[in-house]
């Protein structure tokens, strides 16, 4: 069966190289006679694998000596909780609320203690990215580099006296992040990272180790980090795949290669967009994303048809999230050109053929 161009916001599009040596190495990986899946996560051949996604990791991310790596589970939406648990420390903490899953980063963290939504953008259906002012005695600022839903994104990373905190999920290893200028990072896999299951979390050191003493082991980075994420079994397979798409970044030319190519996808669709009578582009020009394509055309009606003959093209799961309706086309870095080409060939082609529709 021929492989669709799959635009899903998540779990999404892995390179095929990786799935095929996912494939090839499923009932034997190297020499060792079994599965990574079946491997004892205390085993020294899973030992290897972890460590070097870890190693491969930092090396194309740029990842500083004084950070700690960790794999852990949950998604980014446990990391909305043990972010304030861990770092909010008695103090009031600084959001900036650009998107739904920003929002409920802020919600979550009033659990723990106050929290100060320094700025939102929800007055426009989240489609910029507001200006701020931290509060310089905050435990530390949140925000979101790249929002899914509304496809936004920050296209300068602030440069603040707290600690940054950033939900990087749909947009880590897209482009090249000054890593020093933040103070934990976290990421759901599913989306520039590898298969669902596992999350990163790049903690700078002196951000560990201040936890409340009563706080559950499995919310404390200090135990992660001890452990050197294995303090429970972790997401072996998940972490393996984890590895093989990094080992895919370093042979592309690593992040700076894939953020001209992302650039070059997205401005491709972009351009299309900005002269097209029948779509329109629904974030702000200076901050649209360039993972997650978000638009519309004058109809639901419409919008609905334009998805439904897509998919039956091979171009699928292009209808926009619940909360917003219209089209997202999610372009990660597994996106290859040829496939943002094809779509906008058919976008022109819908254009053209339903014209009195519009």
């Amino acid at each position: 069966m021929k492989r669709v161009y799959n635009f899903s916001a998540g779990p999404a599009v892995l390179p095929e190289e990786v799935l095929q040596q996912a494939a090839n190495e499923m009932l034997c990986y190297q020499d060792t006679g079994q599965s990574v899946m079946e491997m004892s996560h205390r085993s020294a051949e899973y030992e290897a694998i972890i460590r070097s996604a870890e190693d491969i990791l930092r090396e194309i991310m740029g990842v500083p000596a004084n950070y700690k790596v960790l794999f852990l589970q949950g998604g980014a939406s446990l990391q909305f909780s043990m972010v304030p648990l861990n770092l909010m420390g008695g103090k009031t903490a600084d959001y900036v609320v650009t998107g739904e899953f920003a929002n409920k980063a802020a919600k979550e963290a009033t659990k723990f203690g106050h929290v100060n939504r320094v700025a939102s953008s929800e007055d426009q259906n989240f489609s910029y990215i507001p200006s701020f002012e931290v509060d310089k005695d905050a435990a530390y600022l949140h925000i979101t580099t790249n929002n899914t839903i509304y496809g936004t994104r920050w296209t300068d990373i602030p440069d603040v006296s707290v600690p940054l905190v950033a939900d990087m999920s749909s947009d880590i290893l897209s482009r090249v992040y000054d890593v020093e200028k933040f103070g934990l990072i976290y990421a759901g896999a599913q989306k520039n990272l590898g298969a669902a299951g596992v999350t990163v979390v790049i903690i700078r050191e002196d951000l560990i180790g201040h936890a409340p003493p009563d706080i559950p082991a499995m919310l404390d980075y200090a135990v992660h980090a001890k452990a050197g994420s294995l303090y429970n079994t972790p997401s072996t397979y998940a972490v393996y795949i984890v590895k093989l798409v990094c080992e895919w970044i370093r042979a592309q030319g690593g992040v700076t290669a894939i953020q001209t190519r992302n650039e070059a996808k997205a401005k491709l669709l972009y351009d299309y967009l900005d002269q097209s009578s029948m779509f329109n582009g629904t974030a702000t020009p200076k901050d649209r994303s360039i993972m997650n394509v978000t638009f519309v055309t004058q109809s639901k009606e419409l919008d609905a048809k334009f998805t439904s003959e897509a998919a039956k093209h091979g171009f699928i799961n292009l209808k926009g999230h619940r909360a917003v309706g219209g089209m997202r086309a999610s372009i990660y870095n597994a996106m290859p050109y040829s496939g943002v080409e094809e779509l906008v060939q058919f976008m022109r082609r819908f254009e053209d053929e339903n014209q009195n529709a519009k």
